[in-house]
């Protein structure tokens, strides 16, 4: 298996999860489109696109760093202009940009709600719609949506109702979409940690500093991306998957290698359904 030549359009990719995935595919020598927000350092959010394409280099890809706000269509047609333009194409493209504010009704803000909607739902609509043109040209073409799983029970909606509302209209892409250009040969599937994953978001929004050590690395969402790819996209498509599932179905065996300190137990995250267990080779509430 191999991603040498591809070209991946990642939205978010400056840090964090996004990051993780464009290394992965850059050890094979692909070609990654940078596209997020973060074009200057700021104090609590480490990483820029420009310290993520010398990442990317460093680790035998090509980069092209993008500051584009994914809110705007223009900017995100423009991007995906540039890509093509780069690098002849789009071969992949992952819908990573999120934006999260986990509060009740009362306590959100009208304008957390829009932005949630407008970055989670709007944004993944509108990349996956300037990105669709170009994929029906690829090889192998795979949209990717760090989503979950459309479980609606009412637990996940509870505390958060604006926010889950605004992440599972990223997974509605995922089941519009995957009907909709199954003629054209397109996979659309999304992908969700089943704990959660060490990342500033989770550090400043959710858990601190302690919470951290009882998350994975995002290399698990990077090495579970990765195998999405390689899967034939006409027949794998719709697809909800959580990570270390995909994985154990695919083979993969160990993954305490996955946690930040093994000493401590795991976070679960949000959205993974009792339907999809961990597998037998995971405990979740004992350290490794």
């Amino acid at each position: 298996m191999s991603l040498a030549g591809k070209t991946l359009f990642i939205t978010g990719a400056s840090r964090g999860i996004g990051l993780a995935v464009a290394l992965r595919a850059a050890r094979d020598g692909a070609n990654i489109a940078i596209a997020a927000k973060s074009n200057v350092p700021q104090p609590k959010l480490p990483g820029t696109i420009h310290t993520a394409a010398a990442e990317i280099e460093m680790m035998g890809g090509r980069a092209l760093p993008i500051a584009c706000d994914i809110r705007s269509e223009e900017q995100v047609q423009q991007a995906v202009d540039a890509t093509v333009a780069k690098f002849g194409g789009i071969d992949i493209c992952v819908n990573n940009a999120s934006a999260i504010f986990l509060a009740g009704t009362q306590e959100t803000p009208a304008k957390r709600f829009d932005l949630m909607h407008q970055v989670n739902a709007r944004g993944t609509w509108l990349v996956s719609r300037a990105c669709v043109p170009h994929l029906k040209r690829a090889e192998n073409p795979h949209v990717l949506m760090m989503s979950p799983p459309l479980d609606m029970a009412a637990k996940w909606f509870r505390g958060h109702t604006a926010y889950t509302m605004a992440k599972f209209g990223m997974s509605m892409c995922v089941l519009g979409m995957a009907a909709e250009f199954a003629d054209d040969g397109i996979a659309f599937n999304a992908l969700w940690p089943r704990t959660t994953i060490a990342t500033a978001a989770v550090r400043n929004v959710l858990a601190g500093e302690e919470g951290m050590k009882h998350c994975r690395t995002a290399d698990i969402l990077a090495d579970a991306a990765y195998l999405a790819f390689h899967k034939p996209a006409r027949s794998f498509t719709g697809n909800f998957l959580i990570d270390d599932a995909f994985l154990a179905d695919n083979g993969v065996t160990e993954f305490d290698h996955y946690r930040v300190d093994p000493t401590k137990h795991l976070m679960q995250d949000f959205f993974v359904p009792d339907s999809i267990p961990a597998p037998k080779e995971v405990r979740l509430d004992r350290p490794a």
